[in-house]
């Protein structure tokens, strides 16, 4: 099932050359590993709440390969480069198959939390 890397991020400028080095080698570590960039700091139209910074998506084939791209040593090479030069929040979200049905999800949590 298909995983994604979400990064939120807070760039202040002026960017550290580091942060464009970084931007320049990431999609080589990537392919190996299915990656490709859905969002990448594109614009943002906000439609509810506070907004600071920037977005990246980046989509994997499944969960496995997401985990093994962000604990490659080629990723782990460059990381500090965005790192240690720009705030920011990075998760690996597991994809919803398909046929995802929201309502059987709110049915489920329901009866969870009523026991």
């Amino acid at each position: 099932m298909t995983a994604y890397a979400l990064a939120h991020l807070h760039p202040q400028p002026p960017l550290h050359d580091d942060v464009f080095v970084y931007i320049e080698r990431i999609q080589a570590t990537m392919d190996p590993f299915g990656g490709r960039f859905l969002v990448h700091a594109t614009g943002t139209e906000v439609i509810e709440g506070p907004v600071d910074g920037g977005y990246v998506l980046i989509e994997f084939p499944d969960m496995d390969k997401a985990r093994a791209w962000y604990e490659s040593d080629a990723y782990q090479a460059i990381l500090p480069m965005r790192t240690d030069n720009m705030d920011g929040t990075a998760v690996l979200l597991q994809g919803v198959p398909p046929n995802y049905d929201a309502s059987a999800t709110a049915k489920a949590m329901r009866a969870a939390q009523n026991g």
